[in-house]
């Protein structure tokens, strides 16, 4: 199981962590799809916001394990962070034995 959270500070989302796999076994394809698509997603939105916003972004990341956390330009940000959130939410409605979605106030 895949699980993304996001982290909001005064409505605005500053952060999201992933961490997990969304394979239940070696010959789970759906959920090597879905862990594909939810790690694609999420490089996408990083690189984003550190080459494209030019957000000073904090990153850590390991084998099933990804932790995002925007320290300058949050404004700037939000448009690329709600698409990443909606686009996970969506990933969670659809593939729900494969991935959750928490958003942390």
């Amino acid at each position: 199981m895949t699980e993304i959270s996001f982290f909001k500070i005064d409505g605005l989302i500053v952060a999201f962590e992933i961490s997990g796999h969304s394979t239940v076994s070696a010959e789970d394809t759906e959920g090597k799809i879905v862990c594909s698509a939810v790690s694609s997603a999420a490089y996408l939105t990083a690189n984003t916001l550190s080459e494209i916003v030019k957000a000073d972004v904090s990153a850590d990341v390991s084998d099933g394990y990804m932790k995002i956390e925007v320290k300058t330009n949050i404004s700037e940000s939000q448009v690329t962070l709600k698409g990443f959130y909606l686009h996970a939410s969506e990933l969670a409605n659809q593939y729900r034995n494969h991935v959750k979605v928490y958003l942390e106030v």
